[in-house]
């Protein structure tokens, strides 16, 4: 049975090309649920509405997360609210980008 820290492992694999860090540690992932086994739902942000990697991003995310053997279905709900703050990035990669 897939896990959650399955998931965010699979999406720590995800790089925002023009920053270089995986959305995990930039706080653009918001949740992760497995309503059924197999099923993952991944809600996550992006650093503006108007981001012009929107569909890039949001594509990695699901195909990392349907690298998981046992993925049956995933889909990634992008969502602006709350906004995203550089507050939302955990304090060890603050401190990697000098925030």
């Amino acid at each position: 049975m897939i896990t959650k820290e399955e998931v965010k492992s699979q999406l720590e694999k995800v790089l925002d090309p023009e920053i270089g860090i995986d959305i995990v540690s930039l706080g653009l992932i918001y949740d992760i649920t497995i309503p059924d086994p197999g099923h993952v739902k991944v809600t996550m942000t992006l650093t503006i509405p108007g981001c012009p990697m929107a569909s890039y991003l949001t594509q990695e995310a699901q195909r990392s997360v349907e690298e998981l053997e046992e993925a049956k279905s995933v889909v990634v709900d992008l969502v602006f609210d709350p906004p995203w703050t550089p507050d939302m990035i955990p304090q060890e990669t603050r401190d990697k980008l000098g925030l």
